[in-house]
């Protein structure tokens, strides 16, 4: 049982020191030791000064460019070997999760809902168990040895080397090919083919907007790699009645004069359809766009459903119109109502104006003022137009 760990660590090391070995450095080789060990090595197998050296050149070249370069030393060390299959610690590689936006009302989040979900995904050929085709048609790509990638080396100067990598045409950046006549008939050599798969989704209460559901190994299926995750995204629905606020819940409610002043009661309908009375006693005073509380009645605690938030009622008090009451009335009415506040002390000069009724869609009334500044008279107009005079000498 203690063969197996050891054996990977050795397999491990022969794949990570591989790069070394080519510049002849060990792997704890500093940047400038990697440099140094580059141009030597590259002067001494350059094409131009050593025509039998094949493709060393390219090798040497590749090594350096990946060990000092961070991003691409975890990759290079496994496509430089030939597209290995495994990570470093042993492991399959693993494939992108899938990720799905999944619509949801704020009722499905308050009761919980399960659903089903159609998608489509890669799985592996059945007919040639993700081969491509017949056992032994698989062969490594010649024209980049089975790495995916080509490196094209261009000369520009004396000494000075161009180096470019790009994708493989000949495999398509596979690393591998199959001839024609031994391709599958199922999936034409591409060893995957699609297939709709039906996911049951359990939307738990409480759940919110952003919050994922999380299928693991259900996403593409490749060769010689484990499957990545579907992940489904919350996306909760905008709700005409209530706005949710972590596990509290708030909305707005419209009420007239008379029921802010003498007591109200409304039904409301709630999102698990119950029928809640709402009841506000009469002598309690309820202001424009003040805000009453209803304990309990919020949003359910996520994996603890009999724990709810709070819902917050926003009041908008209507006032009436002009014509509401008889003038005659008035005075019973500010009988009944708080006293006035005492009249201001007004001075002789003081000057009385007129409060009128404002439109807004018509905007103020500093833009009429200013044009009936400018709308001069026509004995008052010069040649330069309205209101402008020449000057003399």
């Amino acid at each position: 049982m203690n063969a197996s760990p050891s054996l990977s660590c050795i397999m491990a090391n022969v794949v990570d020191t591989k790069l070394y070995d080519i510049l002849g450095v060990s792997p704890s080789a500093s940047e400038n030791d990697l440099k140094k060990a580059y141009r030597k090595l590259a002067k001494e197998y350059h094409p131009d000064k050593n025509p039998n050296a094949g493709d060393k050149f390219k090798e040497i070249s590749f090594a350096y460019e990946v060990l000092t370069n961070p991003e691409k030393k975890e990759l290079g060390l496994f496509g430089f070997m030939g597209g290995h299959s495994r990570s470093r610690n042993g492991g399959r590689r693993r494939g992108e999760d899938m990720v799905h936006p999944l619509k949801v009302s704020l009722e499905d989040l308050y009761n919980g809902k399960t659903t089903k979900l159609q998608l489509s995904k890669n799985v592996l050929c059945s007919t040639c168990n993700g081969q491509g085709g017949k056992t032994g048609a698989v062969q490594k790509c010649t024209a980049c040895r089975g790495r995916g990638m080509r490196i094209m080396i261009r000369q520009l100067g004396p000494g000075m080397v161009q180096q470019m990598q790009s994708v493989c045409t000949d495999c398509n950046g596979e690393g591998e090919v199959i001839s024609e006549k031994d391709r599958c008939r199922k999936c034409e050599g591409k060893k995957v083919v699609k297939e709709v798969k039906i996911l049951e989704v359990h939307v738990d209460k409480g759940m919110k907007h952003g919050q994922k559901i999380t299928f693991g190994g259900e996403a593409d299926q490749a060769p010689g790699q484990e499957p990545g995750d579907i992940l489904l995204v919350l996306q909760e629905k905008e709700h005409e009645t209530f706005k949710r606020d972590a596990h509290d819940l708030h909305m707005t409610h419209k009420i007239g004069l008379v029921e802010a002043l003498c007591g109200f009661q409304f039904t409301l309908k709630h999102l698990d359809g119950r029928q809640i009375v709402v009841k506000y006693p009469p002598g309690k005073v309820i202001e424009p766009g003040s805000i009453r509380v209803v304990r309990g009645e919020g949003m359910p605690q996520y994996r603890n459903p009999f724990e709810k938030g709070d819902l917050y009622i926003k009041f908008d008090v209507l006032f009436p119109d002009n014509n509401w009451i008889n003038p005659e009335k008035l005075a019973e009415l500010e009988d009944l109502l708080p006293s006035r506040a005492e009249p201001p002390i007004i001075s002789a000069d003081a000057e009385e104006v007129d409060l009128q009724d404002y439109d807004m869609s018509q905007g103020s009334s500093g833009g009429h003022r200013r044009e009936a500044y400018n709308d001069s008279s026509d004995d008052e107009s010069g040649p330069h137009g309205p209101g402008v005079q020449c000057a003399h000498q």
